[in-house]
């Protein structure tokens, strides 16, 4: 018999409550604990009074998952918490793994929120820059190698994608924005609009949009999210726009 309780992973958005699904927080609302990286739990403080909180540092991932499981395996319902969507570089992916590893009389039950990734967010506040094909790809190396990265980069630039860069820039990755930049270049022209949005949904957005040539000279962080346009993306009145290609 399985006397487990639930983990919910939820994803509640670039950070803006205003920005949260009613379904997210109805499932923070009904926990008995919230389990996340600590900066995330802060977003959403104001919805966790009275839970039980277990907060942790970055690349505790696996160490968050844990002790998730460990919570729900004393039957409470444990809400764990993922910035933008739990689905896209959160932590629904390593929950599932983790759980479906266990013998089934020990895994709890799982549902995965979705939440506004910090992709779409960012392409509201720069216009409409995803209407068309496009690649999301993580300038971090600390689970996918650097040369991989780089030739996703290059593929994703001949095949013509719209390009969303997650972590775009950190202090130990100073060059690789400068590195794909080049890598870029040799299939887009010096002009085509990137669209630089730090911080969205947050109190203290900003948004810049650049070009191809000039972007890296931005300030760029871990906050950030690059989108650089297509062959045919254009920029007009201070909105980023990538055609679908409808004639009117």
């Amino acid at each position: 018999m399985n006397n487990c309780g639930k983990i919910s992973v939820v994803g509640i958005g670039p950070g803006n409550l205003d920005e949260m699904t009613p379904k997210a927080r109805a499932l923070i609302d009904a926990a008995d604990v919230i389990v996340g990286y600590k900066t995330y739990i802060e977003l959403i403080g104001e919805l966790t009074a009275g839970k039980k909180i277990l907060a942790s540092g970055m690349r505790q991932e696996v160490q968050r998952a844990q002790v998730a499981i460990d919570e729900a395996q004393k039957n409470l319902n444990v809400a764990v918490i993922s910035s933008g969507d739990a689905g896209i570089y959160g932590m629904a992916g390593l929950l599932i793994e983790m759980i479906l590893n266990l013998p089934e009389n020990l895994q709890p039950k799982f549902e995965v929120a979705a939440g506004v990734s910090a992709l779409n967010s960012a392409a509201a506040i720069l216009g409409a820059p995803l209407m068309h094909d496009f690649a999301v790809i993580s300038l971090s190396d600390w689970l996918t190698p650097y040369e991989l990265i780089k030739k996703r980069v290059a593929l994703a630039a001949e095949g013509d994608f719209v390009i969303a860069l997650f972590n775009p820039k950190s202090k130990s990755r100073v060059t690789y924005i400068d590195e794909v930049q080049k890598i870029l270049l040799n299939f887009r022209a010096e002009n085509t609009p990137v669209g630089i949005v730090t911080n969205a949904g947050r109190l203290d957005e900003r948004k810049v949009i650049s070009t191809l040539k000039d972007f890296t000279r931005e300030e760029i962080n871990m906050f950030t999210l690059v989108l650089i346009g297509n062959s045919k993306t254009f920029v007009k009145s201070n909105f980023m726009v990538t055609p679908r290609g409808y004639n009117f």
